[in-house]
C-alpha cells in the first residue's frame, strides 16, 4: 500500500454497512466526509471499540514511539499482517488498540517499467462500491485533555492477491463487515481473523 485512500461518503454509509444494529458512542451524521486523498500525518476517524461500544476518533495516521522520535525515523504507516501481533513494535498495539479504518477505495502506483520517474495510478475498490474496512491498529488516549505525543495508527497490509499483485505487493489488509467486527473484538483470537494463504 502506497498511503493514500479515500473516505468521502457519510458516517452513517459506512456503519449501515458495519454494523447497523450496534451501539454506537460517537455522532452519526449523514454529511460526507468529502475526503479523496487521505495522506500519511494527518487525522483520520477510526472506528474502535471500547466497553462493548462502537466510537468514532480522529487519529493521526504514523505511529512513532519515543525511541523512533529519538532516532529520527519517520512514522510508520503501515504494519504486516504477517507480524503485527508477535513484533516488538506493534505487539502491545495489536493487543489493545485494534481499529478499522472506514474507505471507499486506495491508490496505489505504478511504475513504468523503461522510465521509473513515471507512475501510473491506480483506485482500487470492491466492484460494488461498498465501504471498505481496513484492518489497523492504534495507540491514542480517547479521555486526554489534548494529544499525545505517541499516538497514532498504521493500516495492517498483507500480500497482494487476485489481479493486485501486478500493481503493488502489498495492499491493506480488507475485512468484511463480520470480520471487522471480530477485529475491534479485543478477546477474538488472531487465528480467526487471519488471511488464510
Amino acid at each position: 500500500m502506497c498511503g493514500r485512500f479515500t473516505q468521502y461518503e457519510p458516517r452513517s454509509h459506512y456503519i449501515e454497512v458495519l454494523a447497523p444494529d450496534k451501539e454506537f458512542a460517537s455522532g452519526i451524521d449523514d454529511i460526507p466526509i468529502d475526503r479523496y486523498n487521505v495522506a500519511p500525518g494527518t487525522r483520520v476517524l477510526l472506528l474502535n471499540q471500547r466497553d462493548d461500544k462502537i466510537y468514532l476518533d480522529p487519529v493521526s495516521w504514523g505511529y512513532q514511539p519515543g525511541w523512533a522520535k529519538e532516532s529520527k525515523r519517520p512514522p510508520m504507516i503501515n504494519a504486516r499482517v504477517e507480524t503485527v501481533a508477535t513484533s516488538r513494535m506493534f505487539k502491545p498495539l495489536f493487543e489493545h488498540g485494534r481499529a478499522l479504518v472506514m474507505a471507499d477505495g486506495w491508490y496505489e502506483w505504478k511504475k513504468d517499467r523503461s522510465d521509473s520517474k513515471i507512475k501510473q495510478p491506480y483506485f482500487i475498490y470492491h466492484k460494488s462500491h461498498v465501504p471498505l474496512f481496513l484492518a489497523a491498529i492504534s495507540r491514542y488516549h480517547p479521555g486526554a485533555a489534548g494529544t499525545s505525543e505517541d499516538d497514532g495508527f498504521v493500516i495492517v497490509t498483507a500480500a497482494s492477491d487476485h489481479g493486485l499483485l501486478d500493481i503493488h505487493d502489498r495492499r491493506p489488509l480488507v475485512l468484511d463487515p463480520v470480520k471487522a467486527l471480530e477485529w475491534l473484538n479485543g478477546d477474538t483470537l488472531w487465528l480467526a481473523i487471519s488471511p488464510r494463504p
